[in-house]
């Protein structure tokens, strides 16, 4: 259906009239949207042909030596059980711990370099330093850092 030139300077005046540059704008910010979409279809079909062919193309031999339950080499011999030292997980736990505070170090360094926040910012990382030095004098204390 046309619409006459006067519904269109009226719809205008109202203010519910789209203009042309709005609607071509859309237009491109939903194009950009569809490439990706596009893409993700491409990336999951691929992903399921390969998994298809690698299926299809595959021997299947099953003996009983490649039914056994297999874990980094290691034949499966005696119990399911082995005792494992906690120890290991909490110097572990401790690196991660510290290795993730310190990158909260770096954006501090950048902040403090700008003008007006200096004080507030050098307080600020007292403060989470002191976190974390209560953490560590904890685990000191509780002797967890003594390697027996």
């Amino acid at each position: 259906m046309h619409r006459s030139s006067n519904n269109s300077v009226q719809d205008r005046e109202r203010g519910t009239h789209v203009p042309e540059p709005t609607v071509g704008l859309a237009a491109d910010y939903f194009q950009s949207y569809s490439v990706v979409g596009l893409l993700a279809v491409v990336g999951v079909l691929f992903v399921a042909v390969a998994f298809g062919a690698g299926h299809l193309l595959r021997p299947v031999v099953p003996t009983p030596e490649k039914l056994l339950t297999y874990e980094c080499g290691v034949d499966p011999v005696g119990d399911g059980w082995a005792h494992t030292q906690v120890r290991y997980y909490v110097y572990a736990f401790l690196y991660v711990i510290f290795a993730v505070d310190s990158i909260f170090l770096f954006p501090w360094a950048t902040v403090f370099a700008d003008p007006g926040y200096g004080a507030t910012t050098l307080v600020e990382m007292f403060v989470f330093l002191g976190f974390l030095a209560v953490g560590l004098l904890y685990a000191y204390r509780k002797g967890v850092l003594s390697w027996t």
